[in-house]
């Protein structure tokens, strides 16, 4: 099991000129694949699926990209690529989950896809845009976690947005169209607060002395954070935690997740739950960096807490009466960003590794279960709990995937988000929160017990007499392997525990 409690490694600190340009290689060489491929794909006629195969190319230079920048940050630090682009080992940690979860999701976007176009819903056209707008999306996540530039932060954020509208309503029924709409709204009123907290973090920079430049620079803000006028602060910081937790799925700005995680292919949904969702709280946690030394810790962690275990709270309510398997999902996903942002609260270099390990493992689980249920949807034309009994009798591949990646999510041994829930609860416990984890873990257990009781008749019941029976297990090849590096993450420290432990002092509490 990966050990988090173990002392942290030593950066060195300065890079060699060659170590720095091979860093800023690897900033722009995951942004420029996807890029590449969206700029391309719109004009791809003869193979109406070879854009997002292409798709598929680019998550894996992305991934590789990670694994490129792990291993030279563990090794000797490269902190930034001049002001705009910075590659330290909480992006590799971030790239590395982009990757793993956008090769499962463009993976299953060919099948799903050629379903759709074997099935007559859909049209060259929708195609051809999604093809467009996925490695768009993946271009967007990867400038998010790249960018030392706030600015360039919130821009990127910003761009999801936009790109994903699109992508929840692929489909054009009412459904997805209303759903759209709801998630246009709503981030675009999390954005703006998010907007006005960083056009006051850079009134603050001005008046701390820093120069124009500098005053949204990552690496100059963190370095003279004390400096920052604490009032300031206070209101700059809460605007950012209402704008990124709307991005987050965070209350009071949550309603939109549900019905556009529901309404989107199930690869989408794969990659807003899995990738989305944590690109949001990484803005949080680099903002966190800065704003701790201005305005103290307790006043930090209680505005993330009260967010958080609210949230965590609001997710126990509505799973217990959820009748819907892919809103289930959805809502499950605000429980771990929850749980997430508690570990940002916590602040704590343990805090910091358990909460990166927990996105790793929530994104890798739910791209694995987001799209096991578009594979059910397909199979079953239902998304009703009710509606869907005795997979393991009818078909079994798809219900031992799927229940597998349920037992993850639930955070069972031996898959990594068993040990992710135990170190944040040693971060907290440690932190002097226990009362916190104590919370925390009563209302996961309410929820471990809801989705038990969900889930179980989906799997297990009796199923109604003269549904179809396929044992095929063709297209989960992907699903299995993302559950075979969940166990092998949850067993074996190697080999995220260095990195994990170098992203931890950047983005702990200093």
């Amino acid at each position: 099991m990966l050990d988090l409690t173990s002392p942290p490694i030593h950066l060195s600190g300065v890079a060699s000129p060659a170590l720095s340009s091979l860093s800023g290689l690897l900033a722009v060489l995951p942004l420029a694949a996807p890029l590449l491929v969206s700029m391309t794909a719109w004009f791809i006629r003869t193979d109406r699926l070879l854009a997002v195969r292409a798709s598929i190319v680019a998550a894996a230079v992305i991934l590789g990209s990670g694994v490129a920048v792990a291993v030279v940050n563990v090794r000797g630090e490269v902190p930034a690529v001049g002001s705009t682009l910075r590659v330290d080992a909480l992006s590799a940690v971030m790239l590395i989950v982009i990757g793993a979860v956008g090769l499962i999701a463009t993976t299953a976007s060919v099948d799903y896809l050629q379903g759709e176009i074997n099935g007559g819903h859909t049209t060259d056209r929708r195609v051809r845009a999604y093809s467009v707008l996925l490695p768009a999306f993946l271009t967007a996540m990867v400038l998010a976690v790249v960018a030392n530039n706030l600015g360039l932060l919130w821009a990127a954020i910003e761009a999801t947005t936009i790109v994903t509208a699109f992508l929840v309503g692929h489909h054009r029924s009412r459904g997805s169209v209303e759903a759209t709409w709801k998630y246009v709204i709503i981030c675009s009123v999390g954005i703006a607060l998010a907007y006005l907290g960083t056009v006051l973090v850079h009134y603050a920079a001005r008046h701390a002395g820093l120069a124009e430049s500098a005053a949204l620079d990552w690496t100059a803000l963190s370095a003279g954070a004390a400096r920052l006028d604490p009032d300031v602060m206070r209101v700059a910081f809460a605007l950012l935690v209402l704008g990124f937790g709307a991005k987050a799925g965070m209350a009071p700005l949550h309603s939109w997740l549900p019905d556009a995680h529901s309404q989107a292919p199930a690869p989408v949904s794969a990659l807003m739950s899995g990738v989305l969702l944590p690109v949001a709280v990484y803005a949080l946690l680099r903002y966190r960096v800065i704003a701790a030394p201005s305005l103290g810790e307790h006043q930090v962690r209680l505005l993330l807490l009260v967010v958080a275990l609210g949230s965590l709270a609001l997710a126990a309510s509505l799973i217990i009466a959820q009748r819907d398997y892919k809103r289930l999902l959805a809502y499950s996903s605000i429980e771990h960003m929850s749980l997430v942002v508690i570990g940002v609260a916590i602040g704590t270099p343990l805090a910091v590794a358990a909460l990166l390990l927990h996105i790793v493992g929530h994104g890798l689980g739910k791209a694995v279960l987001f799209c096991g249920a578009g594979r059910i949807l397909a199979t079953e034309g239902s998304t009703s709990i009710r509606s869907v009994r005795g997979l393991l009798v009818r078909r079994p591949a798809l219900a031992a995937v799927f229940a597998a990646g349920i037992a993850a999510l639930l955070g069972l041994p031996p898959f990594s988000l068993f040990a992710s829930e135990v170190g944040l609860a040693r971060a907290g416990t440690s932190a002097g929160l226990g009362w916190v984890i104590a919370a925390a873990m009563a209302l996961v257990a309410v929820i471990f017990v809801a989705i038990t009781v969900h889930v179980a008749p989906m799997v297990l019941g009796r199923p109604t007499p003269g549904q179809p029976v396929d044992r095929s297990a063709a297209g989960l090849s992907p699903l299995v392997l993302g559950l075979v590096v969940l166990a092998v993450l949850g067993m074996v420290a190697w080999p995220l525990d260095q990195l994990l432990q170098a992203a931890s002092l950047i983005g702990g509490a200093r």
